[in-house]
């Protein structure tokens, strides 16, 4: 199995390097549905949230809001970091979990936007971020998303730096440019991938 970490900011492209990279191939782990999981409904992980929180994070149907959850969290470090605490370790279980029944496969990705954030120890081949300057990313999460500015700039605030994703990666996709260039770039950084699994230059 060759692991590819796959990481980037908040709508910096990750999901579309993702999808592209799937239609070539590759498994594809999502951490974000697995942080989902990790709070469902009836979870431990769930339970744990709203004994830090109180039930004021609970939708009338017993399952998480988000929203609400995230007006607490995101421009409070220590709470979000208390948020974290619980998840991520639920997160990375899972994950390690997951890379066993594939292990037999030739590429899988782990498309984890919190990489350096939870401190990822898989035993990755290869770290890629996709990265974008931070007004394109306002902007599309405004544009695309619903967002409020201010909304995109907290969550954008919350994540690590462009400069501690590109200093933890082993290569940075440029995704402030056509999309047929971004992907011309992924598929040499594919081909690259598979010689090296190959073992071959």
């Amino acid at each position: 199995m060759f692991l590819i970490g796959l990481t980037g900011g908040i709508a910096a492209g990750k999901s579309t390097v993702a999808d592209f990279w799937k239609s070539l191939g590759a498994i594809e782990i999502d951490a974000d549905l697995l942080a989902r999981e990790a709070v469902a409904p009836a979870s431990q992980g769930l339970k744990s949230v709203v004994d830090l929180f109180g039930e004021g994070v609970l939708n009338t149907d017993g399952s998480l809001d988000r929203t609400a959850l995230g007006s607490v969290i995101f421009d409070n470090p220590e709470k979000r970091a208390q948020l974290e605490g619980i998840v991520h370790p639920l997160v990375q279980f899972k994950a390690k979990e997951l890379l066993k029944a594939y292990e037999n496969e030739a590429f899988v990705i782990y498309n984890v936007p919190l990489l350096v954030e939870a401190n990822v120890d898989l035993p990755f081949d290869t770290v890629v971020t996709v990265e974008a300057p931070e007004s394109t990313r306002l902007d599309r999460l405004v544009k695309e998303r619903g967002l409020t500015e201010l909304e995109a700039k907290s969550r954008i605030a919350s994540q690590a730096s462009a400069a501690e994703r590109a200093n933890r990666a082993d290569h940075i996709l440029n995704s402030n440019q056509p999309l047929n260039l971004m992907l011309k770039d992924a598929q040499q950084l594919w081909n690259k991938f598979q010689k090296e699994a190959n073992g071959t230059n």
